[in-house]
């Protein structure tokens, strides 16, 4: 009787699989790769055409070892690693850490672990496909080039340990230049005026917002000061107001797309507040198996790594059946949406539920909290997207307020407006509310008629401050890279972990901040490599990478085209970096234990200080760096601070006895109008003091 090998990545998957499969398959997992580039070297041959060194990776041996003695009992063998770039490149690693060049070879993928696409694969081999492993080898190399050629300067300029990445440096770039955006923001005063009104015969009162005089065109008018506003105001407080007109559409808003990986890393943030990392290991787990009461281990969700919408024939047809018999026909989506971008690799189906008939509910009890959390994510939204539409019933009521003269302002109209909505067909919301849904503008009250009598209760004028976009979040900066081109499915989460890991940025409330030793980083790359940390040559190079997927672009010509460019920059910095290297400051403070003067010393959250009689003097403290100016409540220096996650950001020297702290940097000058303390917010100057509101352009930024 044949005896077949199947290996596959992960351990998780050989149970699931063996069963399917049956006793003549003998299934063995590779535990990820098997060969690499050495840890110790660069590890590619740049003078003999850009050949990669690879290596048996430390501690593999006694599993290869392992592999190849199934691989002599067996009379073909399957390589079922993922099905993506970096699974067909393991592949093609196990063919030579194996020396199955004389064996009877075949690779079979499939896009979930079920049995009937392991079994329906496995009707189909295939020999491996170069033009992926070529693409990506093409990665591999480019990424260890940047990270080899470019670490040491790092260690040399800030620390030891810190590295360069090729993506990872753009994504800690994109971080930064928001940052920057934050902080040069200066806030603009608006004011907003409700009037709050009564309806004859009608308990509840209507809230109608201000929009602007009647005619010219109607324009929304712009209220800046409080001084204008309470004008206005005064007014309209004389003003009488009646129904102009009561206005109904029917919008259509129709069902989401399914989950690709970027966008259900997206959407378990904002709703399960899961890391990229976390979801990206959970939904792992429900792709290679779990533990379902009666059916045995079964991969619940297809593969987790896509940038594609699209769904097969198969599911499309299962979905239709099932929302049919759940919900009606009229919730069926007879409109087919597709997400196109010459970005999409398409390579798999979207993250779906491998059957629908599965509810969450149904294995709820098979699943641990955070699994079932997710699933019923990826199972709500995949079914919301074979939906109908949702139809949304808009009502907008236009109310005039006709105005006397009053003070400097002319007899005038002014127009209120007051939106409402109710939904008139729930369609898709049935299961799923994206965690954008538009919030409810309120529902139209019963007896409100264009012949309404109106009377004004009051008048709320409410002040207000535009506000900065808003700090990057582990969701909108995969959204970002995702626009921007940069990254693939795969590494939108580990880029996002390498440089929270090297302490460049902080997460503080699901905001991602900049660290000290982040913007030591950032800087050294944006002057000495500003091509790699440029978003639109990353996102070429991805583009590129594509082409060599498609058999299009030989992966060699790129390198060729890279390392060149790298290699001049990084010995132009050389040249340039020794000049700054940062030896140990000395300082004032003196060491209690020794009597030397302590000098500063980088960790791996920082600045500190520390006796440089180490190893005979171990004593360390905070570090803590006036800025030379002083504190507005007590009169003790301001110095630099960090939060406990590495956020920078001024306090006072006297905490805790004093609590004034900022995180813009507080300037030498004072305010002329309440001598306060100025802030630093990109090229002005703005009052610590909120009531006094005094802004200035700085002495040092004026051209």
């Amino acid at each position: 009787m044949a005896k077949y090998l199947v290996i596959v990545e992960s351990p998780a998957k050989v149970k699931t699989i063996r069963k399917f499969l049956g006793s003549r398959y003998d299934v063995a997992a590779s535990q990820g790769h098997v060969r690499d580039l050495p840890k110790s070297q660069m590890g590619i041959d740049i003078e003999h055409d850009f050949e990669p060194k690879y290596i048996t990776i430390r501690g593999k041996g006694e599993l290869l070892a392992d592999l190849r003695k199934r691989v002599k009992k067996a009379d073909i063998v399957y390589l079922a690693t993922d099905p993506d770039r970096e699974g067909e490149a393991i592949s093609w690693h196990l063919m030579a850490a194996l020396n199955l060049s004389d064996k009877d070879v075949s690779r079979v993928t499939f896009n979930e672990i079920t049995k009937s696409a392991v079994t329906e694969s496995f009707r189909h081999p295939r020999g491996i496909d170069m033009n992926l492993v070529d693409a990506q080898q093409a990665r591999r190399v480019l990424d260890r080039m940047v990270g080899y050629e470019i670490s040491p300067l790092l260690w040399a300029k800030v620390k030891r340990g810190l590295s360069a990445g090729r993506v990872q440096s753009v994504a800690l770039r994109m971080i930064a230049d928001r940052e920057d955006e934050i902080n040069s923001f200066i806030p603009e005063e608006y004011w907003t005026i409700d009037a709050v009104l009564s309806v004859e015969g009608e308990k509840k009162p209507l809230i109608a917002h201000f929009y602007g005089p009647l005619g010219n065109g109607e324009k929304k008018a712009e209220l800046h000061t409080r001084q204008e506003t309470q004008a206005l105001a005064d007014q309209l407080e004389q003003a009488s107001y009646q129904v102009q007109e009561i206005k109904k559409t029917l919008r259509e808003r129709r069902s989401p797309l399914p989950f690709t990986t970027s966008t259900m890393q997206q959407e378990a943030s904002k709703v399960l507040n899961f890391s990229t990392q976390k979801t990206m290991r959970v939904a792992q787990q429900l792709y290679e198996g779990v533990e379902l009461k009666g059916s045995g281990q079964v991969g619940i969700i297809t593969y987790l790594r896509t940038d594609s919408t699209r769904v097969s024939d198969e599911a499309m047809a299962m979905s239709a059946a099932y929302i049919e018999k759940k919900f009606g026909k009229e919730y069926l989506n007879t409109k087919e949406q597709k997400k196109s971008s010459a970005k999409i690799q398409d390579a798999h189906e979207a993250i779906r539920p491998t059957d629908i008939e599965r509810t969450p509910e149904s294995v709820k009890d098979s699943l641990d909290r955070d699994q079932y959390r997710l699933y019923r994510l990826i199972w709500d939204r995949f079914t919301a997207s074979r939906m109908a539409s949702a139809k949304i019933e808009q009502t907008q009521v236009r109310i005039k307020a006709q105005a006397p003269a009053a003070g400097d302002l002319p007899a005038q109209d002014y127009l209120f407006t007051m939106p409402c909505s109710k939904v008139a067909f729930d369609g898709f919301l049935k299961v799923y509310s994206p965690s954008d849904e538009e919030k409810s503008e309120g529902t139209l009250m019963k007896g409100l008629t264009e012949t309404s009598v109106l009377t004004l209760g009051k008048l709320d004028p409410k002040q207000h401050f535009t506000q900065p976009v808003p700090h990057f979040t582990e969701a909108s900066l995969v959204h970002a890279m995702e626009e921007q081109g940069i990254g693939r499915p795969s590494t939108y989460a580990p880029t996002i972990t390498t440089i929270l890991a090297r302490h460049y940025i902080t997460r503080e409330k699901k905001n991602l901040y900049m660290t000290e030793m982040g913007e030591a980083v950032n800087n050294i790359m944006k002057t000495q490599f500003p091509e790699i940390v440029d978003p639109a040559f990353t996102a070429n190079l991805e583009s590129l990478l594509d082409g060599v997927a498609e058999g299009k672009v030989r992966w060699k010509t790129i390198i060729e085209n890279f390392y060149p460019d790298l290699d001049e920059a990084v010995k132009k910095a050389q040249k340039e970096l020794e000049k700054v290297t940062i030896q140990d400051e000395v300082t004032d403070e003196i060491c209690e234990k020794c009597g030397r003067h302590m000098v500063i010393k980088y960790g791996p959250h920082g600045k500190f200080l520390a006796c440089p009689g180490f190893p005979e003097c171990r004593n360390t403290k905070p570090y803590f760096e006036k800025i030379g100016v002083a504190c507005p409540k007590c009169g003790k220096d301001i110095v630099i601070k960090k939060t406990m996650k590495g956020r920078k950001y001024y306090g006072c020297l006297g905490n805790p006895e004093c609590d004034f702290m900022t995180w813009q940097r507080p300037s030498a000058e004072k305010c002329p109008r309440c001598g306060s303390v100025l802030l630093e917010k990109g090229n002005k100057l703005v009052c610590y003091n909120k009531d006094c509101g005094y802004i200035t352009t700085r002495k040092d930024k004026e051209q």
